[in-house]
């Protein structure tokens, strides 16, 4: 643990803190690296250099549930999906209720002020010794993607087998009618490219990151799902700073959080055209479509929620920040 002779504006040397993350380090795809290297300019700027942050992205240090085991372990901060936290705190799920959040401003919203979201990060904390610091946008909501035919009701789905990031994702692909399989990220592009898989469900910028684009050829904007990875860190090295390093690295933390969620929603209108550009058929579902997909995927993610054994007491809080209370009446 980092004792509490770290202070700001220490003539000491800086302590070297690594920071890992999936996906390539480019920005123009890449939201996540994007937060990840304002965050380390924003530290460094905002402590002095007392705090130094090394950037591992692509998953240099492991996969998702090899990087929070040395998030528990080690002084580290890390960037997690859903498939390296949910191990820990397999309540994370609920947040991923279908349709839980109407826009940008109500997901921020809840995980900024929410009851639900606090209890959570406390859980964490208790359960594993880490820190939850902040919900990541990684480019908008989740959009789905295949390579047989244009979807626009949950009638599209049937008998299409896609690639699912989690078991709840197989949930709600079961839920319309398609199989799902949980295939590792880096081996995606591939299983689609080779049929394994008909298609998957990601944000605008995923899509163009990985390049899917060569490999998919219909996009259905449905945002089905609030799109975001989460800012962790080893609790008992935070805990080991003294007040005001730590009140400048949240500083720090908050502000590039800020910046990244300005930047994200700013470019989900042109990432969208630029795999129109590629080739993507862009397929906007109407109103009357929409409810048709809450109508399915709320019911079926709720009753496989229940299935998993997680507390009712968890989704009702979760269901009274977000606005949806009735969804349980």
């Amino acid at each position: 643990m980092l004792g509490s002779a770290l202070l700001i504006g220490n003539a000491c040397a800086a302590t070297s803190i690594n920071l890992s993350y999936n996906g390539a380090p480019d920005p123009e795809k890449n939201a996540v690296h994007v937060f990840a290297t304002n965050l380390k300019e924003l530290v460094e700027e905002k402590t002095n250099d007392a705090i130094k942050l090394q950037l591992f992205p692509n998953s240099m240090l492991g996969g998702e549930e090899e990087r929070m085991e040395q998030t528990m372990n080690t002084p580290m901060l890390n960037i997690a999906s859903f498939a390296g936290v949910s191990p820990l705190v397999d309540e994370i799920f609920v947040s991923a209720i279908p349709f839980l959040f109407e826009d940008f401003d109500a997901a921020r919203t809840f995980f900024d002020e929410g009851d639900y979201w606090l209890a959570l990060s406390d859980t964490l904390q208790d359960r594993a010794g880490i820190d939850m610091l902040a919900v990541v946008e990684e480019g908008g909501f989740l959009a789905f993607t295949n390579s047989e035919r244009p979807i626009s009701h949950p009638d599209d789905f049937k008998g299409l087998r896609f690639r699912a990031m989690d078991p709840s994702q197989v949930a709600l692909y079961e839920s319309f009618g398609a199989s799902g399989t949980p295939i590792p990220w880096t081996e995606t592009y591939m299983a689609l490219r080779t049929g394994v898989a008909n298609g998957q469900m990601n944000p605008p910028m995923y899509i163009a990151l990985a390049s899917l684009y060569e490999v998919q050829d219909y996009l259905t904007l449905a945002n089905i799902q609030y799109s975001d990875q989460f800012l962790v860190g080893n609790s008992a090295m935070i805990a080991g700073w003294d007040d005001e390093l730590r009140s400048a690295f949240m500083e720090a933390v908050n502000e590039a959080n800020k910046n990244a969620r300005e930047a994200n929603e700013s470019q989900v209108d042109s990432r969208i055209a630029y795999l129109e550009e590629q080739g993507m058929e862009v397929i906007r579902p109407s109103e009357e479509d929409l409810e048709a997909f809450r109508t399915v995927g709320q019911p079926a993610y709720l009753a496989w929620l229940a299935e998993r054994g997680i507390g009712q007491s968890w989704i009702d809080m979760a269901l009274e920040d977000a606005g949806m209370s009735e969804l349980n009446d």
